[in-house]
Parts: C-alpha cells; structure tokens; sequence
C-alpha cells in the first residue's frame, strides 16, 4: 500500500488560458501555423490595401465633414485593433463610405468646433453598443434582418454621396446652415453657391475619367496598379506645378485658387480621452445605434462573402466584438466610427492575404506613408477627392443585387425603395432604422403562420396526409401542426385547436397530433393548448402527442402539461422518421380495440405484411 504524502504539491490543473486567449484574439492562434511563405503573402497584401486606404481614409473623413488627418488616424488605429480580433482572415477595417455619409448626417445638429470632438465621442457610443450585442450574443439576430435593407441603404448612400460631392467637383461653396436638411442645403448650393470654377470641375473631370482608364488597363493587362493613389499623386502634381490653388510662401490658399486640402501633419494619432460633451449624449444616440448596428452588417456581411469563398469558419459574435473594440480602441486615438470595409478587404482577399496580420502590416503602412508623404498633400485638391468618391458611390452599389431584389417580391422591392428613399429624403442613420423595422414588420407575420394539415391511414397502412377522397375516420383523428409557436402565431393555433375541437364532438375518442415542425413554443400558445387538453379530457377523447422534440417535452414538463396528459401520452421523436407517430397510432389502435370505424384499413386482410412497408400501422 502506498501512502500519500500530505504535503507532496498536488498536479497542477490542465490551464485553459492559451485556449481562451486564442480564441479572444484569432490573430494569435494565426501565429501557431506561420511560415516565412504566409508571411510574404501578407506583407504584399498589407502593402496593396495601404496604396488604397491611404486616399480613401482621406476622402472618407472629408465625407464625415472632419478634417482629413482622423482618416488616416481610423485607417491606422481600428485596421490594427480590428485584425486582432477579427474572426474573419481578410476583413479590413477602417473608415468606410457608408459609415462616413451616416457619421456626417449625425454630426449635422452640432457647430463646426464640436464636429470633432463629437465625432470621437461617437466612436465610442457606437464600440459600446457593439460590445453589448457582442456580450449577450445577439450577433446572430443580424440574419433576421432582411439584405434588402443593406441594398436599399447602400442605393441611397451612393445617390446622397453623389448629390453631396457635386458642389466639391465643380468647385461651389457650400450654402446652409448645418441643421438644414440635405436637400435643402444641396438647392441652395447649386443655385446660389456662385460659378462653377473651371480649373476644379476639369480636375474632378479628369479624375473619375484617369480611374476608369487605370482600371481599365488593370483588367487588359492584369495589373495591380492602386488607381486611387496615382489619380491623387497626379493631380497633385498638376496643382503643384501650375500653381493652380495659388499657395503663398506661408501656406495661405487663395479664394479664387483650386480648393485643397492643405497639410496634413506629419504625426501619427496619441492617446487621448474622448472629450464631447457628454451632456449631449442624447443627441447621438439614436445615430450611434443606427451607426453600430450599420456597421455590423456591412462587416459580417463582408465577412460571410469571404468565408464562403475561402472556405474558412466564422464566428458571428467574435466578429461583432472585433467592431466594438476596434471603435472603442479608435476613440481614445482620435479616430471616427468605422467599419469592415467592402472595397479593402475584397483587395487584401485578392492579393493573397492568409491571416489576420495582413491588416496589421496595412496599418504599419499607412502610418509609415503619413510620416514620409503628409507635407505632399497640401496639393492635393478637394475636386479629385470628391472624383474619387463618385466612382467609389458607382462601385458601391451592387447592380446584380439591386436588380435581383426589385424583380424577386414585393416585401424586397418594399424595403429597398423605402430605405434608399428615406436615406435622401429624411436621414442616412433614419434609414436604417426604417429598413430594419419593415424587415420585423414584414418578417413577423410570416413567422406567425402556423399550418395544420390533417393526416389519415391509407389503404396501403401508410399514415399520409389526407385528400378530398379520403373516408372520413369515426373514431381517430391525426393531425400534423407545423411552424413557430409564440404569440404571434396564437390566432393561427387557437383557430386549428376550435376546428378539431369541433370535429370531436361526433364519437371520435382519440385524436393524435404530430409535434415535429413545431418551435419555439411561448406562455401563450402553451396555454391555449392546455386549454384544448382540458376540453378534450372533459369530453372523454384522449389526445396523443407525438414527434415531441426534447425542447419541448422540456418545457411541457416546466408547464405542468404532462403531467395533465400523462406521460402514456406523449410520444417523443425517435431516430427514424415518422416512428413515434406510427407508434401513437398503433397505441390508439390498441386502445380502440374492435370500436374500428368501417373504413379501417386493419378490418381487411387485401394485402400481405412485408418489411418493404415503411409506414406499417
């Protein structure tokens, strides 16, 4: 016998930390299965996506109304933070076009000097709601929101993107106060906002027809070339060389210069508090839930494209909590709301990205491209940001889809026309709001329709569903219900419980119901069915369930229900198809006895018993 020693250390337990910290941080686990070849892959991608994202973060935050700096500093910071955590390989994060039409339409309530402040406070508003969803699992809820909101949205952002870049492309000041509506203030610019400068709609002109060249030669030659980035390098270039913003030796641009966008400085973004006045709070709310829940389905949506084209598992939630720290990260470093970017993460996928740490070198890019090239964009005029940004409206509609969905059914074509409608009519954030709200309204009452189709015992001893020249059974009734059963659908249930209440009034003593197709029953409907037990039990006709799912017997047995039918009742699912129902009606056979209606296939002998019969009585 061997003695143990008291003070000899116990075995450590097997510790779970490496595991939890892997599966919090995706990026890390990436790191177990590295090679200098995933490596190289990611390096070019991250290199190809920051030729991309440094122009666009630019012309992002001009569309958000904020200076071009917090771009660059969204690009750098949440693109990090976000590959850390994303569950998906290849989603880039960052400033994105819708995001930055909903931020711009958010920060319209507020003066000029509190854009920014405000802006950052957002960020932060928007990373909380998207970590609370994340926290209590709610990023599953994204499927029951129709894609037609996400086509509606994306249609009238690229309208109301279009219509708010004219005035920069050919060069007309901007009139309006900042709480006037879009259109409003869109009427009085093109009407009172003075001549179109000719210097500034050729350059804008010029732009959107040098991207489309470059693209095309992309496609003819199979080339890489960062379309955006050399359009803006060229027009800078041409501003530089002719003068054309009339740039003093003390950096002052002329008023009947080009308009640019002056210097960005050559610093990279600090920790910071936010700092918006949280007294105002109130006013961002609606904004930031309509930004965050926005941001989350153009991020998953992203993410699902991928992985079904690469193959790769995704976690909803995860993704959902990479959105929400990326925000909260970015608002301490001065950074607006962003998102899974549709147009950089499709670029880092094609260029070869393996893992998660190709944003993170794209991130390093654009940070070291900002400390060597920032002076440069002095020349940089609004009118090529504002060409830009009307091939990126014209690229971020998906016309198959559109198309797709305004020939399918009118719950689609209902929900994208009110939600591009109400994206120029009333508000960018609103729209959301509306979309997602018309999906539930027109979603719920599908969910509610329950089916009830009755059942009956063939000639062949086959249970299958009954047709008009079926014999009606004196003394048995089998029916199957099928369909969500909560509130919403209590009519539907309370109805097709009457109607075999009814039917049981004229000798039958049995009656069965097949419980396979029903879900998610609520305190509602369970109550109406015990309402129907009940009458039944007082009516001396026994009620058999069966095809009971262990969720439901479950909740049967919570609610007192078996108890009240008797568990000699309750038949649940087995693992062949249709088994427990054959064996309710085989009980209910039994229990009959000789008490057959004339029409009972078991009263004739006509056909032999063979193992070949699936559905034998």
């Amino acid at each position: 016998m061997t003695i143990k020693d008291r003070n000899s250390p116990k075995p450590l337990k097997k510790r779970r930390l490496p595991h939890q910290l892997f599966r919090l941080v995706p990026a890390l686990d990436s790191l177990r299965k590295y090679s200098a070849h995933t490596l190289y892959r990611d390096l070019m991608a991250g290199l190809t996506v920051a030729t991309v994202a440094v122009p666009q973060a630019m012309a992002y935050a001009a569309i958000a109304g904020i200076p071009v700096k917090y771009g660059l500093y969204t690009a750098i910071v949440m693109t990090a933070v976000g590959a850390l955590f994303d569950s998906s390989k290849q989603l880039i994060n960052g400033p994105t076009n819708a995001i930055s039409i909903a931020v711009l339409s958010a920060l319209v309530p507020f003066a000029d000097h509190e854009k920014i402040p405000m802006a950052i406070l957002l960020a932060l508003l928007v990373g909380l709601i998207q970590t609370g969803i994340t926290l209590f699992r709610l990023g599953d809820l994204s499927r029951y929101i129709s894609n037609a909101v996400i086509v509606g949205f994306t249609t009238g952002a690229a309208a109301l993107l279009v219509l708010d870049q004219l005035k920069n492309l050919i060069g007309l000041k901007g009139i309006g106060a900042p709480h006037d509506h879009f259109l409003q203030r869109f009427w009085l610019t093109i009407t009172t906002g003075g001549p179109v400068h000719t210097w500034t709609l050729a350059l804008g002109i010029g732009t959107i027809i040098l991207i489309l060249c470059l693209r095309w030669l992309n496609k003819l030659l199979r080339l890489r070339m960062p379309e955006f980035l050399i359009a803006i390098i060229i027009t800078a270039v041409i501003v530089w060389a002719y003068d054309l913003a009339n740039i003093s030796n003390n950096g002052i641009v002329a008023n009947n210069g080009v308009n640019v966008i002056g210097e960005v400085p050559r610093t990279l973004p600090s920790f910071s508090t936010p700092t918006g006045n949280w007294g105002q709070v109130h006013q961002l709310s609606g904004s930031a839930f309509a930004i965050a829940i926005l941001g989350l389905l153009e991020a998953i949506a992203m993410a699902k494209s991928i992985a079904g084209q690469t193959g790769q598992k995704l976690d909803i939630n995860q993704q959902c909590l990479s959105e929400g720290l990326a925000n909260i990260t970015g608002s301490f470093f001065q950074c607006f709301p962003g998102s899974g970017s549709l147009t950089r993460s499709a670029i880092n996928q094609n260029a070869g990205a393996l893992t998660q740490w190709s944003g993170v070198f794209s991130a390093i890019a654009v940070a070291v491209m900002v400390l060597l090239f920032a002076p440069l964009s002095m020349y940089i005029p609004r009118a090529a940001l504002a060409g830009i940004l009307i091939v990126s409206a014209w690229r971020m509609i998906d016309y198959h889809r559109l198309i797709y969905h305004m020939k399918a059914t009118r719950f689609d074509v209902g929900i994208v026309l009110a939600t591009a409608f109400s994206a120029v009519f009333i508000s960018v954030e609103f729209c959301i709001m509306i979309g997602i709200f018309l999906s539930f309204v027109f979603y719920v009452p599908k969910a509610a329709r329950m089916h009830m189709s009755e059942l009956t015992i063939a000639s062949e001893r086959v249970i299958r569903e009954r047709i008009s020249g079926d014999p009606h059974c004196t003394k048995m009734l089998i029916f199957d219900l099928e369909g969500e059963m909560f509130f919403g659908s209590a009519p539907d249930l309370e109805r097709y419980l009457m109607r075999i209440a009814q039917r049981s009034t004229d000798g039958i003593r049995v009656v069965v119901l097949r419980l396979k197709r029903v879900r998610n029953p609520d305190a509602v409907c369970l109550g109406l069915l015990e309402d129907f037990l009940k009458r039944m039990k007082s009516n001396g006709v026994r009620v058999m369930l069966c095809g009971v799912r262990h969720d439901m017997l479950k909740t049967l047995s919570n609610v007192g229900l078996t108890t009240l039918l008797g568990k000699d009742n309750i038949y649940p699912e087995g693992g062949a198809a249709w088994s427990s129902t054959l064996s309710a009606v085989r009980a209910a056979h039994s229990m009959l006895g000789n008490d057959l209606c004339p029409h009972c296939p078991t009263r004739h002998n006509n056909s032999k018993e063979t193992d070949n019969w699936h559905y034998i009585i």
